[in-house]
């Protein structure tokens, strides 16, 4: 299921924007093909991402796979949690999976994302 009150990427991360702060993180779908994550590469509090720009990575059984920003930021937080369980994206992508929050957003990017309609009809095709 996708959830409503979320943008989507094309390469399967998702963003929220509460006023000034975005959070971001891999889909449902992602964590799903990507299998039993293993490790994540966070990104350092205080790196300045462009829309498009690299993350950090996470790597599962299967394969490593790069983590874009779905907006522009600085990364105010990473989700520390997730190195000592990065599991809990497989389990949780959504709520306790989240791997950054960026502030300083430009909420203007979000109309360039997918609407949870949009990137369902993607994910139906694969």
């Amino acid at each position: 299921m996708v959830p409503k009150d979320l943008k989507y990427t094309e390469k399967h991360e998702w963003v929220k924007v509460a006023g000034n702060t975005a959070t971001v993180g891999i889909t449902d779908y992602a964590q799903h093909a990507l299998g039993d994550i293993t490790f994540v590469q966070l990104p350092e509090a205080g790196k300045a991402v462009k829309q498009g720009g690299e993350l950090g990575v996470v790597e599962s059984v299967k394969a490593a796979s790069d983590i874009y920003s779905p907006i522009s930021g600085t990364v105010k937080e990473a989700n520390t949690a997730l190195e000592a369980a990065p599991e809990t994206i497989n389990k949780d992508p959504y709520n306790g999976g989240w791997i950054c929050k960026l502030e300083g957003v430009n909420a203007s990017e979000l109309s360039s994302l997918l609407s949870p309609e949009k990137y369902d009809e993607l994910i139906s095709k694969v």
